[in-house]
């Protein structure tokens, strides 16, 4: 292109719209020439935008969510304000538990040989502490002044093998304690006279719980 007649030539066959479109093209590579060689010191767009900080735990906390980037370090040890467990007690100082422990005395398993305690620590959550039942969510009958309740031996069954909603208490009571919840329902929540006793559990008790409902069986 350094020849001046072939310089000519294209110059002279070109049409007004392909030189407007070539001053065009000249004018802006000059444009981006110029920005790419600003002398030290001057502020440009791409300047700004390198001297910004990125806080990316601000920006989780602003919901800003997207292209933040944790380390495994932060992974690893998230940071109180997302997850902070590090204050709350152990099972051991957990006030929250004495309660259930004043239950079940320390174990998975009830302990006292009380009746009436027993009833109410297990039984009274449904049937209400008076036996009267409820409805709500669900139907759970009275126990008090309930015929079936004349029966030991009903009362029993249920308590090892549980009935629809009811859970069994086959691994949770030994035959004495079913015997003294037995006993607190049959004389105290009604006026039957029977005597229940751990022979009489023994007689039902066999070695796994019952599986389903046992008036399906």
């Amino acid at each position: 292109m350094d020849n001046p007649i072939v310089k000519k030539t294209i110059m002279k066959n070109m049409t007004p719209k392909m030189l407007t479109t070539m001053l065009l093209t000249m004018m802006s590579s000059t444009a981006l020439l110029s920005c790419s060689h600003q002398a030290d010191g001057v502020e440009t767009l791409a300047s700004k935008h390198d001297a910004q900080t990125t806080d990316n735990q601000a920006s989780r906390n602003t919901g800003s969510w997207g292209s933040v980037y944790m380390s495994r370090e932060e992974l690893a040890a998230p940071p109180n304000n997302i997850v902070d467990d590090s204050s709350l007690p152990t099972m051991e100082n957990d006030s929250s538990i004495t309660e259930w422990e004043a239950k079940f005395e320390g174990t998975n398993a009830f302990v006292t040989t009380d009746g009436k305690k027993l009833y109410h620590d297990s039984c009274a959550g449904c049937h209400m502490h008076e036996g009267q039942g409820a409805k709500g969510a669900g139907y759970y009958p009275p126990l008090a002044n309930n015929s079936k309740m004349q029966s030991k031996y009903y009362i029993i069954d249920i308590l090892i093998n549980g009935f629809r909603g009811m859970p069994s208490f086959h691994g949770m009571m030994n035959d004495e304690q079913m015997a003294a919840v037995t006993q607190y329902v049959v004389s105290d929540l009604n006026v039957f006279t029977d005597t229940v006793t751990a022979e009489d559990v023994a007689k039902l008790r066999h070695a796994n719980p019952s599986a389903g409902d046992p008036s399906d069986e």
